[in-house]
């Protein structure tokens, strides 16, 4: 991720000003859920969070660093819980991280508010994770890594073939929450089926 992306203004050094940035991501969350990316305002955040605006505007610039922000720490939560899955069983193939990478993501859209509205940050910016690949890349190569350090597999042949996968299922995955807050299982179970099936054609 860019080093001159970060979208605070100044990092937190107080335990106490750590956990209001915090209130103020959990509350950006809570409304995003609610009014969508476009009916949130800093005003509305920093009224969520019990701060002054004034407060909001010493972390972050405007409504989408606040955003931006909420999305990099999904990021960093859907790793660790893939990394926590990955950990609790005996990997035998490949598709044992994809798998497991798929159910966290599904959880997440059910489970952390907001993100169902703003994924990994398609919703602001494409390029929201990192100025220099869009979002979904961004999260493919994560997973392409994870791949090649524990299967030993050339990472140039894993790459392309996720960044076409993360791409189709996250196009089958809005039609499943579309009109289904809990995501439509038959079109959840075709998304994981069509990914299963393509990477198994590319991936040997």
């Amino acid at each position: 991720m860019s080093a001159d992306l970060t979208p605070l203004r100044r990092r937190p050094v107080q335990q106490r000003s750590a956990q209001r940035v915090e209130r103020m991501l959990d509350a950006c969350a809570e409304l995003v859920a609610e009014l969508g990316y476009d009916g949130v305002t800093t005003t509305l955040i920093a009224e969520r969070a019990g701060v002054a605006v004034g407060s909001l505007y010493q972390f972050f610039p405007d409504k989408r660093a606040v955003v931006q922000a909420l999305t990099m720490r999904n990021l960093d939560r859907f790793l660790s819980k893939v990394l926590e899955r990955l950990a609790e069983v005996e990997l035998a193939h490949w598709w044992d991280v994809v798998d497991r990478a798929f159910d966290v993501y599904i959880a997440m859209h059910r489970e952390v508010p907001g993100f169902r509205k703003v994924h990994f940050g398609d919703a602001v910016d494409v390029r929201l994770l990192d100025d220099g690949k869009d979002n979904n890349t961004v999260i493919a190569d994560r997973l392409a890594q994870l791949i090649t350090e524990r299967f030993g597999l050339p990472l140039s042949e894993v790459q392309l073939p996720m960044a076409v996968a993360i791409e189709a299922a996250d196009a089958v995955l809005h039609l499943a929450f579309r009109h289904d807050p809990d995501g439509d299982p038959r079109v959840v179970a075709e998304a994981k089926a069509l990914v299963r099936d393509y990477l198994g054609s590319r991936i040997r």
